[in-house]
């Protein structure tokens, strides 16, 4: 432009001056000796115009064919990589989330961030996605010379999956929907691009296999990739770009929100307790040993020692999220050797049906909240692993552990009418619960008590039996709970039969000399509560970065 305007400067001088002397005749009324009419100098000025005019656009072609032979490129400004990002300014720009793309914001210039999903190029155009978390959107790349060069979208072209892009464009309208993306309705065209971090080309696989639909695998004709599970938790920060992972772990963030949100509203006060201890804080050789300053201590099974010490420093009724530790060597679908525990104790006045009526609330609460405020990440979850919604009753079913057994035996199942349940032994009574009330989420209580551990309050009409509780989502537990020992002496003699050295809970028994309030309460393993509302079949999808017996890495 520039260029343009000084060669229409010096070009239009002659025309200038002839205009101000014929202006000056005008005025007089005479025509200078040897001067040009008007008519003549107005083709003078004319002709100028388009002289110049013509000389800015040569230029232009010439630099667009300098640009193509390797020279520069007029809209280099506009793509390009980024320098390092190192905190040195604030621009004020504005970035909108790519989920917020929609046909709402149709001739409105945005700007994105996000990862190069898919990428293609051809001649003078190019297609990318660009993914951000759970949304992706079409980007779109034509050669204009205004906006977008030859250079630009040989750029594009090239750009790695994965790789992290600015983009600014014109949200527009496309002719018919953009099937392979989440915002169907909109499309972006470009007018900047700019690399933020180029992925490496080699990915330890495509993103497109690790979220290919579960069915895709099922066809016999198949030829997809199914990426394994090793594989995926070996390069996790990658699987956990997924859309389904994406919406798994959001979901996960909603089950610890609302057993928040219901504990708060009935008056529960949040804690923390140690996760360093001395001795075994449930009894047996299932814990993390290790040596804290030359004593012997572990890595606490549970927070439930710690709870009912709560309970009984007179906050009545607490809970606590947080991590739980178990040296079992245990290769399952359900059983992780660190996970998350949700744990509530609370004061109760005579009953432990107190508790369960807590435990009732909460839960309702919990799978109306994921349905109703988490709708979108089971539908995504959803599209890659198909699963039923849950079903529950109001209120929640509650069946006496001697009514499960006699239904069990009714179905041809030889089991201990006074012993644990084995886990196959669960699946099976969850699917007769399920045939016979509709309901895959139920409580189980009145345990027997040599199944429990020794803080779990005897049953009062019958020794064999304790004021415990089990509760199950699809046949497979996910909380244990009872009412506690809160007697001195029968808490000693509890432990002293459970094999436990009195002396290294000296200072739990000693919480209750001084005037015990009755308790109960329960714990609940939160991966597993997600694994079973979702129906994913495996603990290691809803564990960020699983610990089993197997894997310590990433």
């Amino acid at each position: 432009m520039s260029d343009q305007a000084a060669s229409m400067s010096i070009d239009t001088t002659p025309a200038a001056s002839a205009a101000e002397d014929a202006g000056g005749a005008e005025e007089t009324g005479d025509s200078a000796e040897g001067g040009a009419s008007k008519k003549a100098i107005k083709k003078a000025a004319k002709d100028a115009e388009k002289a110049a005019q013509k000389a800015a656009k040569a230029a232009e072609v010439a630099e667009r064919e300098q640009a193509q032979q390797g020279g520069p490129d007029p809209l280099a400004h506009k793509y390009g990589n980024m320098p390092l990002i190192q905190s040195q300014e604030r621009t004020g720009k504005v970035w909108t989330n790519v989920k917020h793309v929609d046909d709402n914001k149709v001739y409105q210039t945005v700007t994105l961030r996000g990862r190069v999903h898919n990428v293609r190029g051809k001649g003078k155009s190019a297609f990318l996605v660009l993914r951000q978390q759970t949304a992706t959107i079409q980007v779109i790349f034509f050669v204009d010379e205004v906006n977008v060069s030859k250079g630009m979208v040989k750029f594009v072209s090239n750009l790695t999956k994965e790789s992290v892009v600015d983009i600014q464009g014109v949200v527009k309208k496309p002719n018919e929907p953009i099937a392979g993306c989440t915002q169907q309705k909109v499309e972006l065209e470009a007018s900047s691009i700019f690399c933020i971090s180029r992925s490496e080309p080699r990915l330890p696989f495509e993103i497109d296999d690790a979220a290919r639909p579960d069915a895709a695998f099922d066809a016999e004709d198949s030829q997809y990739v199914r990426v394994g599970q090793d594989t995926r938790l070996n390069h996790r920060i990658i699987d956990l770009r997924t859309p389904a992972n994406q919406a798994i772990f959001r979901v996960q963030s909603g089950v610890c929100q609302l057993f928040r949100e219901a504990l708060q509203a009935q008056d529960f006060v949040e804690i923390h307790t140690p996760k360093l201890i001395g001795g075994a804080s449930e009894g047996g050789a299932s814990v993390f040993k290790l040596d804290y300053m030359g004593q012997p201590a572990c890595l606490a099974q549970s927070p439930q020692l710690y709870k009912q010490m709560a309970v009984e420093s007179d906050f009545e009724r607490v809970f606590e999220i947080g991590p739980v530790f178990r040296a079992e060597n245990s290769n399952t679908h359900r059983h992780l050797c660190e996970f998350t525990g949700l744990d509530m104790e609370m004061a109760i006045k005579e009953h432990y049906f107190e508790v369960l009526d807590v435990l009732d609330t909460l839960f309702l609460h919990m799978f109306d909240g994921l349905t109703e405020r988490f709708a979108h990440e089971l539908s995504v979850v959803n599209q890659q692993h198909p699963f039923e919604p849950l079903k529950y009753l109001r209120p929640t079913l509650r069946l006496e552990f001697p009514e499960g057994i006699r239904m069990l035996q009714e179905a041809g199942v030889d089991v201990d009418p006074l012993g644990d349940l084995s886990t196959e032994t669960e699946r099976v009574l969850g699917g007769l619960v399920k045939d016979k009330y509709d309901t895959d989420f139920y409580i189980l209580h009145k345990y027997p008590n040599a199944a429990r551990p020794f803080y779990t309050m005897p049953c009062p009409n019958n020794p064999d039996y304790s004021n415990s509780f089990d509760i199950f989502i699809r046949g497979e537990e996910i909380i244990s709970g009872a009412q506690r020992v809160h007697d001195v002496d029968l808490l000693t003699k509890r432990a002293a039969e459970h094999g436990i050295e009195v002396e290294t809970i000296q200072a739990y028994i000693d919480a209750f000399k001084y005037g015990a309030t009755p308790h109960g309460g329960c714990g609940v393993g939160m991966e597993r509560v997600v694994m079973l509302f979702l129906n994913l079949g495996n603990i290691r999808k809803t564990s960020m970065f699983p610990r089993d017996p197997k894997r310590l890495q990433p």
